[in-house]
This record gives C-alpha cells, sequence and structure tokens, in this order.
C-alpha cells in the first residue's frame, strides 16, 4: 500500500522542489519507506499530463481570478456576472476546475475583474519554445 503526499516546497529549507514522496510499511520489518523525487517545476508534467505546460497556465490563471473574486468581495453570482461567466462556472473555478474555459476566456475573466495582462515574446533558447506565466 502507497500513499502519494504531495509537497509544498515552501515550508521547506533546501533547495530543489520535491514532487512527492512515497510512504511503505514493510510487513515482516515494519519500517517506514520513503522515496523522493525532485520536480521539474511542473507538477502537471511530473504527472504525465500531454498538455502540461498549457494546464499550468490556466491554473496559474485560475488562481489569479480566485484572488481577483475575493480581493473584490464578490460573491460567485457577482463575479460571474461581472467576467460573463455563470455562477456555476465560478464555483468550479474557485474550486479548480478550469477544464471547461479556454486560455483567452480566462484572460477575459481577468480583465474584466480589472486586471492588465501583458504578453511577452522571445526568441527561444531550445529549438522548441515554451509557455510561462509570471504575476506582478
Amino acid at each position: 500500500m502507497f500513499l502519494r503526499v504531495l509537497i509544498n516546497p515552501a515550508h521547506y529549507s533546501f533547495s530543489g522542489i520535491i514532487k512527492w514522496r512515497e510512504i511503505s510499511k514493510s510487513r515482516s520489518s515494519g519500517a517506514n519507506k520513503i522515496k523522493f523525487e525532485f520536480s521539474s517545476g511542473n507538477v502537471f508534467k511530473d504527472l504525465g499530463q500531454p498538455d502540461a505546460d498549457e494546464l499550468k497556465i490556466k491554473s496559474g490563471l485560475a488562481i489569479e481570478i480566485t484572488r481577483g473574486v475575493r480581493r473584490l468581495g464578490l460573491t460567485q453570482q457577482e463575479a460571474g456576472r461581472k467576467m460573463g461567466i455563470s455562477q456555476a462556472k465560478v464555483s468550479g473555478l474557485m474550486r479548480g476546475n478550469f477544464s471547461n474555459l479556454s486560455e483567452t476566456k480566462l484572460m477575459e475573466c481577468l480583465n474584466r475583474l480589472g486586471y492588465d495582462i501583458e504578453i511577452k515574446l522571445q526568441p527561444a533558447i531550445k529549438r522548441i519554445g515554451r509557455r510561462t506565466l509570471a504575476v506582478a
């Protein structure tokens, strides 16, 4: 039996990010075994999601929308009206379900909550570029 635990690296003082650890109890010795694996910095990539970069960006946008709604003190109904989406989608979004909203729609929601969005393009260092999200 294995227990998979996500670890928040902000609570630890060593360098590097731990993706997860597995703890198993051996039936014979009763000893705990701990396996650490360093993360790439993208939990979706670490979990093998094929669209990991897109999911990381969308999750960052969703987190910022949640912060904005809370900062403005809006109910889900008020937030939905302001962003042009249903209360049900706001509820899902605030619980981490953003699969039914595109990156473009999430950025539009942030604009309607009073955020400016700047997209910065630059030549890639590697042959294939990457997408990142930075929140000021």
